[in-house]
Parts: structure tokens; C-alpha cells; sequence
């Protein structure tokens, strides 16, 4: 399963992008952001290399893998990796499950 092409799904790229606005808009720099998204890169680098990395969640077929205060959550295959959520566990619980549900509606 080495090397397997990553894809970001349209709501983890969207929540992923309203946690680098917050962040520079909070600190009126870009800097966190760029660190923050180079951790991310690095972390789903190395999944591409070992996707069972992540911890089994109770959502089918779908992973959690952690980035200090941020988990990222994806589905694999033996071509792709597919992150279909990235979110700051500092938010309130129930929105991620909110946002779970609703996959689990579209039959992700």
C-alpha cells in the first residue's frame, strides 16, 4: 500500500480552511497557518506510507489519526487515501457529530 494517492473531500478542505482563517485572523499573521498546514502535510505524507496508522472509529470504514489538537479523519482503499474531515478538538463535541451524521446520510 505504499505510496497511495490523497485526496481531500470538498467539506474537509472547507473545514480545514475555516481553522487557517480563524488562526490568521486571530493572530493578523499567516505564519500558524503555514506551520499548521505543513504538519498536515507531513502527517498525510506519512499515512501514504502506512494508512492503518489511524485508530478505527465507530463510523464505517473511516479512521481518526491526531495532529495535537486537530484529528484528521479519512478512508482508504489499496489506491487511495481519502480525508473526508479535519477538526479542531477544541470545538464543541456535537458539531462533529453533526457533521458525522450527515456523511453517514450521503453514504459516505
Amino acid at each position: 500500500m505504499a505510496g497511495l494517492k490523497l485526496f481531500w473531500t470538498e467539506t474537509a478542505i472547507r473545514q480545514r480552511n475555516l481553522i487557517f482563517e480563524y488562526w490568521i485572523e486571530r493572530n493578523q499573521s499567516f505564519d500558524y497557518s503555514r506551520k499548521l498546514n505543513s504538519k498536515i502535510k507531513e502527517r498525510t505524507d506519512t499515512l501514504k506510507q502506512n494508512p492503518e496508522l489511524g485508530k478505527k472509529t465507530e463510523f464505517k470504514n473511516t479512521r481518526v489519526v491526531s495532529l495535537g489538537h486537530y484529528s484528521i479523519f479519512y478512508q482508504f482503499d489499496s489506491n487511495t487515501i481519502i480525508v473526508t474531515g479535519f477538526w479542531d478538538n477544541r470545538q464543541e463535541p456535537g458539531k462533529l457529530l453533526k457533521f458525522f451524521k450527515l456523511l453517514k446520510s450521503n453514504g459516505s
